[in-house]
């Protein structure tokens, strides 16, 4: 039969493990330093610096706590060791109970350091300085910048809590336990170093490629710094990088069925005829993104002339209202996502009317 001690000990160890790694379990569970301590913290999309300012913080002080718990864990969970007085102690634990609580006292003062002038000494306020140029005047100031712009509903982010990629449009970050590292994006530059492949994905039944990509600054005073994602998720991030990424160890990233068949879907609908807009009728931007301009018509074109064959495709009479990248996104997200040889050949509703509608139906406007 297991003694107390050690089935204590066991279940202390992978409990810490969990708290400190946090797996999926734990953080459904609420179980996380953010849920625990959510009331103190704040709203990360309010104040998104001093959120991380005072996360990072509390998770230093907890994860040096954990030594410690063991120790008045244990005071319970084995009362033969003697361990609530300690003058009664062995040596060896009288020297871990000095250490967990040295540690603990060491993490403690220096939080308090960090919190003097308002946080001013905090490794995050310290790496806001490196970037203080007009027009800010202060680290504070660029804090702000940055707490604005992760408001901001078209912001990329990805990643769990303790290891977050987001990017702005003038900022890259990386959030982990205890730091968020930043660069400007007018000073960067990317460089993609790695690609691994895994092939155990629990959600896919294909494997995933995993990107290591370098963040590298002009600017001295800025570590670099790597950021990692799925390989699905790059062309995302490189429409919101406003500079190139460059692919120094010649990777091959791996593209989606839906980004290979947005290709081949551009390709084919620029092989068919033009749709040229009536006087006067001004091309408005695409309903979809409202980035691009709606350069796309529906047009019935796939019936066979000088026959009496009918097809299931049916007369659009919207006007141009989609960009040719969005209405390519409808189409393959209508297909069966299992069978994508049959997407070419397949026939959708239109985004607005309904009307069905084949790739050959699918005019540029000029």
């Amino acid at each position: 039969m297991e003694s107390p001690e050690l089935t204590f000990t066991l279940a202390y160890t992978v409990l810490s493990l969990c708290f400190v790694f946090t797996p999926n379990e734990f953080r459904s569970a609420g179980l996380t330093i953010q849920n625990l301590f959510s009331s103190w913290l704040g709203s990360e999309d309010m104040d998104f610096i001093h959120y991380h300012i005072k996360r990072s913080s509390t998770t230093l002080l907890v994860h040096c706590a954990l030594p410690i718990g063991y120790f008045m864990g244990m005071c319970i969970a084995a009362p033969e060791k003697h361990l609530r007085y300690i003058h009664q102690m062995s040596d060896t634990w009288k020297v871990f109970f000095i250490l967990s609580l040295c540690l603990l006292l060491a993490s403690y003062i220096l939080i308090i350091f960090w919190s003097r002038r308002h946080w001013h000494n905090h490794p995050i306020s310290r790496a806001l300085q490196a970037h203080v140029q007009p027009p800010h005047s202060n680290w504070r100031s660029v804090a702000s910048h940055i707490n604005t712009e992760f408001r901001r509903i078209d912001k990329f982010a990805t990643g769990v809590p303790g290891a977050r990629v987001i990017v702005t449009d003038s900022w890259v970050l990386k959030v982990t336990t205890y730091h968020v590292y930043m660069a400007a994006q007018r000073d960067c530059h990317v460089t993609v170093t790695e690609s691994r492949q895994h092939q155990l994905n629990p959600d896919s039944a294909s494997p995933i490629q995993l990107l290591t990509l370098r963040v590298h600054s002009i600017n001295p005073a800025v570590r670099p710094f790597d950021i990692r994602l799925n390989s699905t998720e790059y062309a995302e991030l490189r429409e919101k990088l406003h500079v190139p990424i460059r692919n120094s160890a010649n990777v091959v990233i791996r593209q989606t069925i839906s980004e290979l068949f947005l290709e081949t879907f551009q390709a084919h609908v620029n092989l068919n005829q033009s749709y040229s807009l009536p006087s006067g009728q001004e091309v408005e931007p695409c309903i979809g993104c409202m980035q691009m301009p709606a350069n796309t018509k529906l047009v019935r074109l796939c019936h066979v002339d000088g026959a009496d064959v009918e097809t299931e495709c049916e007369q659009c009479f919207c006007r141009p209202m989609w960009c040719l990248s969005c209405l390519g996104r409808w189409f393959a997200s209508r297909q069966d996502q299992q069978r994508p040889e049959t997407w070419l050949s397949s026939r959708v509703p239109c985004p607005t009317c309904r009307a069905k509608f084949c790739i050959l139906d699918v005019c540029g406007v000029h």
